[in-house]
């Protein structure tokens, strides 16, 4: 068999495997990072949602990987991330001509977000690459298989484990704000990863907006309700802590740091 035929074997494995959801061009976003490298070839789905689907990729050297892809004909998806992006500081003139435009930025906001992240020490996965609609990250789990969700996991945790994520979620939050000066925006148990040593890993990040975003402080308090109301109403913690009070914290952490 010659390495021509090799090749066009593998292209149509992977049109199988992805053009059933999503357009060509989106299937040649993701041929363009087989040839620059960055992964070798895709395997099954990790998750999946109206926005995106999340697929196990493998690098050159057998490096599982997370490969998200965004989807590029959702009209509700435009309306939704718009909010997001109109008023933040980074996108300042940004006037897509159509929603392929919108959600390719979109997916380069996530890449940048994780990276600003990643850099101030919040537990995120470690960005590798991006490429339109199509973002390459550290895979979060063993031998192919994400670790939970916090909504998944917690059931099956004890208590003291429970605590410990608690507090680990708003060390995360407070690095979140004061160190990277991002504000999630969606944060919840749905996009909260729990390890086996009861840590945790923040995900979907593509909303994250600029603390200077006129919106920041509202999407803040939503965050930070949810996180508490979960952990008080649904896990049934005694510790859970006022959400103004956790307010007044990262507030007060954000003055200083504009003081300095």
């Amino acid at each position: 068999m010659t390495k021509g035929h090799e090749k066009r074997i593998k292209d149509d494995d992977l049109f199988e495997t992805v053009e059933e959801v999503f357009d060509t061009r989106t299937v040649l976003n993701v041929v363009e990072l087989m040839r620059r490298k960055v992964i070798k070839r895709l395997a099954g789905t990790i998750s999946a949602g109206k926005e995106s689907r999340i697929y196990l990729g493998y690098t050159y050297d057998d490096k599982p990987v997370a490969v998200k892809i965004y989807l590029t004909s959702s009209a509700e998806f435009r309306k939704g991330m718009w909010k997001y992006i109109a008023g933040d500081p980074r996108f300042a003139g940004f006037s897509p001509r159509n929603t392929r435009e919108l959600v390719y930025a979109w997916a380069r906001k996530e890449f940048r977000n994780l990276a600003r992240l990643y850099e101030a020490g919040v537990r995120v996965p470690r960005p590798i690459s991006v490429y339109n609609n199509v973002l390459v990250m550290e895979f979060i789990g063993e031998d192919g298989l994400r670790y939970p969700l916090l909504v998944e996991a917690y059931r099956d945790l004890e208590l003291e484990e429970l605590e410990k994520i608690h507090d680990k979620v708003l060390e995360e939050l407070e690095k979140m704000v004061c160190r990277a000066r991002l504000v999630h925006g969606d944060l919840s148990e749905f996009n909260i990863m729990v390890t086996p040593d009861a840590d945790v890993v923040i995900i979907d990040v593509s909303q994250a907006l600029d603390v200077g975003h006129p919106n920041a402080l509202e999407f803040l308090r939503r965050d930070v309700e949810r996180v508490e109301s979960f952990f008080k109403d649904e896990v049934g913690l005694n510790s859970v802590k006022d959400p103004n009070s956790i307010l007044e914290v990262l507030l007060k952490c954000l003055e200083k740091r504009k003081v300095e």
